[in-house]
């Protein structure tokens, strides 16, 4: 029996130069069922032109401008076919065989929808990596970190997360996802534009009652920052915005309403500690953030689906405060970390 058809979808923004790195290691994949697309967002540094004349084998999909990550991978997945789909970040090297241990897991329980590799540092390959680590998980007021990274402590690959787990969710450096959930969920809220969209969809996911894998045999090696830099604003009002947005989305009702007044009193206490270091920039960031978020409640409550389980019955939850682990209590390995559903 042939393998799964799966799609290798990358995104790109005027990443040209990220292209020219990382497509030779993408081509290189050994997977018998396989199509590989660059979906490009309205480039203008030549980007399309030059994939186009250096990997012909390579599809090329076009947005009439730059939709953001989430709205751009929606537009563009519409015009794919394939059982799966795989959201790489143009900034990530693979290996020959990343794709067919995923895929087996996958394909071993229908209920899981969407899975991740191992994620390490592609400019050192015996750390993991920021974005996707070992597996995704949330605190107990919704802050995300990962099997490998909390905040900005990253972890050795030691092999110390080589055992398959269920996670909360799979980083949009290497997602992995079933068609067929893709569609019943609709893909990404564009509302989010980038940045935490791949944690909304898992919620939105696990809502409906499938499962999120974090899958060791397969390893990709992600650079990271690749569009945002960690120290830009508008990357920190996207974190504060679209946290609180997938909390309204996803929590059921009471839940959202005392978690969200919780996280936005942390907020504040972030916000103070950005005014007493002198970056105002940022604290103005979160200001907008709440701004946004407070001014689009309809809207987002429009979006809230059919069905909101208790956040204490989800798998990946740290049923703790991860930020109170951290900076109180000085943990600064996942391995510590011992509240888990």
């Amino acid at each position: 029996m042939s393998e799964p058809s799966v799609a290798v979808v990358i995104l790109n923004w005027n990443g040209k130069q990220l292209l020219t790195d990382f497509l030779p290691s993408v081509i290189k994949t050994r997977y018998s069922n396989l199509q590989l697309i660059v979906g490009d967002n309205a480039s203008t540094d030549g980007s399309v032109d030059y994939v186009r004349n250096n990997f012909p084998d390579i599809q090329i999909i076009e947005n009439d401008r730059n939709y953001g990550f989430a709205e751009g991978y929606n537009r563009i997945l519409e015009r794919v076919q394939a059982d799966y789909y795989v959201l790489l970040n143009s900034d990530v090297e693979v290996p020959e065989n990343w794709i067919e241990p995923v895929i087996k897991a996958m394909e071993a329980d229908s209920q899981i929808a969407a899975a991740q590799p191992k994620i390490k540092w592609q400019k050192d390959k015996s750390q993991f990596e920021y974005a996707g680590a070992a597996g995704g998980f949330l605190d107990i007021n919704a802050f995300p970190f990962c099997r490998g990274r909390i905040f900005d402590q990253i972890e050795n690959d030691l092999g110390q997360y080589d055992q398959a787990k269920e996670i909360f969710w799979a980083s949009g450096a290497a997602f992995f996802i079933k068609r067929a959930q893709w569609e019943e969920t609709g893909g990404l809220d564009p509302d989010l534009f980038a940045h935490m969209e791949e944690i909304d969809l898992c919620w939105r996911l696990k809502n409906l009652g499938y499962k999120i894998i974090y899958c060791p045999d397969a390893e990709v090696y992600h650079v990271g920052g690749g569009t945002l830099d960690a120290n830009n604003p508008y990357k920190v009002f996207l974190n504060f915005r679209n946290n609180l947005i997938i909390m309204q989305k996803n929590l059921p009702s009471t839940e959202a309403f005392i978690g969200i007044l919780i996280r936005m009193t942390i907020d504040f206490v972030a916000w103070i500690q950005f005014l007493a270091k002198g970056k105002t920039k940022f604290a103005f960031a979160i200001n907008k953030a709440h701004y946004q978020f407070l001014s689009n409640l309809k809207k987002t409550k429009s979006k809230r689906g059919n069905r909101q389980l208790a956040y204490s019955k989800h798998t990946g939850v740290y049923h703790s405060s991860v930020v109170w682990s951290f900076f109180i209590k000085g943990i600064r390995h996942f391995s510590q970390l011992k509240d888990f559903q």
